[in-house]
């Protein structure tokens, strides 16, 4: 052992010797042979400086400004590289500081629901509840449960038909109590099973059990398309103070047959918000305004999300709006007022692929990944469906607060363009109508039966289409095509023309791509568009494309 502790330290005093020789090396062959060879630099410079002329001279201090340049460089790129290097060892340090801070109170957290569980089963069992059970005492009143694991959670109460219903947590219940506090064995009927992770649908359910939700529809109310047309035109008018034309009605109506998502967009105060306000008043409903939100980014800010702390689903408006409408037998309108302050295929994209489906038995939406027995009636293996009475309908302003609609909506929606303000005019007094979903549906079945677009208008969309191909590089696919075997009959069918309702698909679906090419480019081009939709379908035709195509000019 003696013999190993001579080596170890004559084996560390050769080491740091070698160390050190290595660092005194660098000192005298860098900086002190550098500062030696200053002088022989000088030397240099003296020994050739008698036969300089002013060239030589201006190139000496060219070359001398040149050489200390680089050094400069070389040694500010140093200590930039240590200064960042700094500066992210400080950061990893302050971030492995908030990590170890976070876990300290994610720690404090858990200790605090541990202790409030066990305050709230102490104040069950005062109350002569067993939260283990589910057995009650003399009387049932409103307790908690404590669940192992997991936050305290309110018991749900529910009344039917005058007996109480107290149940705790899943899979438990105290059963039903009569007003004087017994028990009655009968259970209650359609009545989720323990507190529930949904509180805005399940209160949903609580409000429309054993509620006739069927809609009696009187003689005045069955109406035709045109009829509807004109009697809320006038019903807007008298009773709420909003003028719309019969052509913009015209033009929703028939944007309802042909999706379920619309696109309302102009200027400000044009009427875009209150028309859909205006059309669920018309229903004998009342529309459902949800405002957009900047910060809006995927679908939990319109759905709402699964708290995995609290085990409560955070649900939104929308979400609530939506559940309703299935109970529900009428029209009913979801608004998202300033849809794009927000990116729509962003937060909506979900509803956008899943209302693509040919079978609106499979238009459903994920909100949780289990079912559980106290989940809301309608919420089956965790989806909602998205029922075919609802409607989505967007407004939209063109500023620079705005993002860009993209073609992925454009494509799937309808888009009404509000231009200017309605103007009064006096109308007769007109009560609203009680009209159930199925009842408008079958108007516009009628009109794809009645008025399917005619063959020698799709000859004639076909030429236009192929010359916007050739000569613009712009397709569209079956879905635009689709959509016009769905618009054009119920425009028709409201009082339009099918070459007027052509018209304003061919514009708001296939020119509307046309924003998106370089137009200064294309000037001849534009000009030569209007003189081929001139030439097929006649001089007086197609005024919306033709003004649309004429806007765009005005852009270049």
């Amino acid at each position: 052992m003696l013999e190993f502790s001579k080596y170890y330290v004559e084996f560390f005093q050769w080491l740091w010797q070698d160390i050190k020789d290595f660092f005194v090396a660098i000192w005298n062959d860098f900086f002190v042979a550098l500062y030696t060879n200053i002088k022989d630099y000088i030397s240099l410079l003296i020994t050739y400086q008698g036969h300089f002329d002013v060239v030589a001279w201006i190139m000496v201090a060219v070359t001398a400004l040149l050489n200390t340049s680089l050094v400069v460089f070389v040694i500010a790129k140093i200590i930039i590289w240590f200064r960042k290097y700094a500066s992210f060892r400080r950061v990893e340090i302050e971030k492995n500081e908030l990590i170890e801070e976070i876990a300290t109170l994610n720690d404090k957290v858990v200790s605090l629901v541990e202790e409030k569980n066990q305050i709230m089963a102490m104040k069950v069992s005062q109350l002569g509840i067993n939260a283990a059970t589910g057995q009650h005492a003399d009387q049932v009143v409103a307790a908690g449960a404590a669940l192992p694991g997991r936050a305290f959670v309110q018991p749900a109460i529910g009344m039917v038909g005058g007996n109480t219903t107290v149940m705790m947590a899943p899979g438990q219940s105290l059963g039903r109590v009569d007003g004087s506090g017994q028990p009655t064995d009968s259970p209650a009927p359609n009545v989720p099973v323990g507190p529930s992770r949904f509180v805005k649908l399940i209160q949903v359910d609580k409000e429309y059990a054993g509620k006739d939700t069927h809609i009696y529809m009187e003689e005045s109310d069955f109406v035709t398309l045109p009829e509807m047309v004109t009697r809320f035109v006038n019903y807007s008018a008298a009773a709420l103070k909003l003028y719309y034309k019969p052509k913009m009605i015209s033009l929703f109506f028939a944007g309802m047959a042909a999706s379920k998502v619309m696109i309302l967009q102009g200027i400000s105060g044009t009427g875009k918000t209150s028309l859909p306000y205006a059309m669920a008043k018309f229903f004998s409903n009342s529309a459902s305004m949800i405002s957009v939100q900047p910060s809006w980014r995927d679908r939990a800010e319109i759905l709402g999300y699964l708290n995995e702390f609290t085990k409560r689903f955070n649900e939104t408006d929308f979400l609530k709006a939506l559940y309703e409408a299935s109970y529900r037998k009428d029209v009913n309108f979801i608004v998202l007022d300033e849809m794009n302050l927000a990116r729509i295929e962003y937060y909506f994209a979900e509803f956008l692929s899943i209302m693509e489906m040919p079978d609106p038995s499979e238009w459903k939406i994920d909100l949780v990944p289990d079912s559980k027995p106290s989940d809301p009636l309608k919420v089956l293996n965790g989806k909602i469906n998205v029922p075919l009475n609802v409607w989505f309908i967007g407004t939209a302003n063109k500023d620079d607060s705005t993002f860009t609609i993209t073609d992925k909506v454009y494509d799937r929606a309808i888009a009404l363009e509000f231009e200017s303000k309605g103007e009064f005019f006096q109308a007769p007094e007109t009560d609203p109508l009680h009209m159930n979903y199925s009842y408008l549906q079958e108007l516009f079945d009628e009109a794809y039966y009645k008025y399917p677009v005619s063959q020698v208008l799709l000859d004639k969309f076909a030429i236009l289409d192929k010359y916007v191909q050739n000569n613009f590089k712009i397709a569209f696919g079956n879905r635009i095509m689709v959509q016009l075997h769905k618009f054009i009959p119920v425009y028709v069918a409201c009082g339009g023309t099918e070459e007027d309702g052509l018209d304003y698909i061919f514009a708001n679906k296939i020119l509307r791509k046309f924003e998106s090419l370089n137009l200064s480019f294309l000037r001849n081009e534009m000009d030569d568009l209007i003189t081929q939709i001139t030439k097929i379908f006649g001089k007086n035709n197609f005024a919306e494309s033709i003004k649309f195509v004429k806007n765009l000019q005005k852009q270049i």
